[in-house]
């Protein structure tokens, strides 16, 4: 079921989400490297990729999942890099975190006027028009009208 973007959101604004952050590269001969990239990366998506279990909806069923992605050079997520690193309690809402974020195309980050493949972290939050906000969102996220 694909919804609305106040249903799903996504960070969509990469460059305030990473900027000033310290980001990671893959390891090069086994040893991790850390770079600082003058320019963060930055969606491509105009439409967000993630899918709301119907079964989940249904129930006003409501979670945030925080995804680990291996961005490209190319601004590709490398696939079989995709990771859950924090869960939503929901298996469902997860595997449509994951399986949304193959579709994910980004300006890479770049470093020095060239592009660096890193690691960001995303979170992905699927919220029902017609729930409860969940403890921490924000008055923009809310649709209580009081």
């Amino acid at each position: 079921m694909r919804l609305a973007a106040a249903s799903i959101i996504a960070a969509a604004a990469m460059a305030t989400a990473c900027g000033g952050k310290t980001l990671h590269a893959p390891a090069w001969r086994g040893a991790a490297a850390t770079v600082h990239p003058d320019e963060a990366p930055s969606l491509l998506n105009t439409e967000l990729p993630f899918h709301y279990p119907a079964s989940l909806y249904a129930r006003k069923v409501q979670g945030n999942v925080t995804l680990r992605l291996f961005v490209d050079r190319d601004g590709r997520v490398t696939r079989d890099s995709t990771r859950v690193e924090e869960t939503s309690g929901y298996p469902a809402l997860d595997s449509a975190a994951v399986l949304g974020s193959r579709e994910l195309r980004f300006v890479p980050a770049k470093l020095r006027g060239e592009p660096v493949p890193l690691t960001i972290l995303l979170p992905v939050w699927f919220r029902h028009p017609q729930a409860r906000p969940l403890p921490g969102d924000s008055a923009a996220l809310s649709n209580d009208k009081s």
